[in-house]
């Protein structure tokens, strides 16, 4: 693969996972420039430290650098739109974290804009690279299961996120569920017709009074007859908790948490083993590495990226109706 040269918008916590990512296992690319509007110090030397010769406050440093020709974009949710659309119409391609923006009509205005100029793009759901959940989708493509009859997702965080956080994030649906909704369609094959939430306020009433939720169990109706049953806590005093099964007609296939160790220890005591690993980068972090091989594969093979223009939009019209069962208590069905 002919050297590829990169720019990233947004040096945030996932801008930077990229970054290690892309400079440390992909020997084909080279990290030009990285902009952040509140670039300062500190970062300029960690970007040094990676050999990043640039960095900047102004993303257009990037749109119009004749250079670059593939750029992250991984800055605030409210800038994904916006600077995939300018990204895209200056030919360069695009890889963007999720979600693409939460306005249907603004999504498939960009998605129009991206087709158009006939770059790559990939959205940043990382989870479907991960090896436990690649290794379950895997099973069901090789029919070990048969038929899928019902997808069972279960995902819970470590610890509440600040509810000043929750006003911004798009709401639990939005900024975590999302993940699962696109998980629950690479599981299944499907499509997902219907959804049903029952959520509560159980972790912290202020996440409560910022309009959310951070308890909830989804059930989803897929167009292929199959169902699905996602829950959602976000504490969990034992940590990250990532898990999911597909049962079906022929067998079933699961996989539990990754942990530092597999270790099962049995006494007289009791049995026990190590808690599931804590937070989500160091329980997806290769999953992230895997996810940027992918995306660098599909420029320098000119193939189609593994999650797409169709994947950008799917799951934010699946939270949508998630959203408007909450507040009408009755099954929703997605409008596409």
């Amino acid at each position: 693969m002919k050297q590829i040269t990169v720019g990233i918008i947004g040096a945030g916590r996932i801008g930077k996972v990229h970054a290690q990512s892309i400079a440390l296992n992909i020997p084909g690319a080279k990290i030009k420039t990285i902009a952040d509007v509140y670039m300062n110090d500190e970062t300029i030397t960690w970007a040094k430290s990676l050999g990043i010769e640039n960095t900047t406050k102004d993303y257009l440093d990037i749109v119009n650098d004749k250079d670059i020709e593939v750029v992250l974009i991984c800055s605030s949710t409210n800038t994904h739109a916006q600077f995939t659309m300018e990204v895209a119409k200056a030919g360069k391609n695009v890889f963007c974290e999720k979600p693409l923006d939460p306005s249907i009509e603004k999504i498939k205005e960009t998605l129009k804009v991206v087709e158009d100029s006939g770059i790559k793009f990939q959205i940043g759901f990382n989870r479907r690279f991960d090896h436990n959940f690649k290794a379950v989708k895997q099973a069901v493509l090789n029919g070990k299961v048969g038929d899928p009859h019902i997808i069972r997702i279960t995902s819970r965080d470590p610890e509440p996120p600040n509810p000043e956080y929750v006003k911004v994030s798009g709401g639990m649906f939005m900024d975590m569920t999302i993940h699962d909704f696109d998980m629950a369609r690479f599981l299944s094959g499907s499509e997902v017709e219907e959804v049903y939430v029952q959520g509560a306020v159980l972790v912290d009433p202020e996440i409560g009074k910022a309009g959310d939720i951070d308890t909830a169990v989804i059930t989803l109706k897929f167009k292929s007859g199959a169902i699905g049953v996602i829950d959602n806590s976000r504490k969990a005093v034992y940590g990250y908790d990532q898990r999911a099964e597909v049962f079906g007609s022929g067998g079933a296939v699961e996989t539990s948490n990754d942990g530092l160790s597999t270790a099962v220890i049995s006494t007289s005591s009791g049995i026990g083993s190590e808690k599931p690993l804590f937070f989500f980068l160091e329980r997806y972090m290769d999953s992230f590495v895997q996810e940027m091989k992918e995306f660098f594969n599909s420029i320098g093979n000119d193939t189609d990226t593994a999650v797409g223009l169709i994947d950008a939009l799917r799951p934010v019209q699946i939270a949508k109706a998630a959203g408007e069962s909450l507040k009408s208590g009755l099954p929703v069905k997605v409008v596409y």
